[in-house]
């Protein structure tokens, strides 16, 4: 006797599934994780105390990295830390800055996950 074999059909998988690569992305922060960002802020930021007031607000949130004037009379540098603390210290250059300072823009590099610190505390360039 011949029986005929009928073959599971073959299911589709939704277009909603999750693969692993994308549970991975939408996974929470690690908040250990380390970020670098570089920035250039544009404005009145020289001769008003910029440099320093950048310095003890990065202190003070525990960013890395450091800053310096340019011939452009921008201040450029690099901060380094959680994405946290690093999108505070973001906000705090493109919106508060020193008392006398006027911001006109500030831009910033995307923001590049590190394995580890490149800077022991954030510096004042010359």
């Amino acid at each position: 006797m011949i029986s005929k074999i009928t073959k599971k059909p073959k299911l589709k998988q939704p277009a909603t599934a999750i693969s692993k690569s994308s549970t991975l992305a939408s996974a929470p922060e690690d908040p250990k994780q380390i970020f670098s960002t570089v920035f250039e802020v544009f404005g009145t930021v020289q001769g008003v105390y910029f440099r320093k007031h950048t310095q003890s607000k990065a202190k003070q949130l525990g960013i890395n990295g450091w800053c310096m004037n340019t011939k452009q009379g921008t201040v450029k540098g690099v901060i380094e830390g959680n994405l946290d603390k690093l999108n505070e210290m973001r906000h705090w250059l493109q919106h508060k800055g020193s008392p006398r300072s006027i911001i006109e823009k500030a831009v910033f590099s995307t923001n590049e996950p590190l394995p580890i610190h490149n800077f022991g505390t954030f510096t004042i360039r010359r």
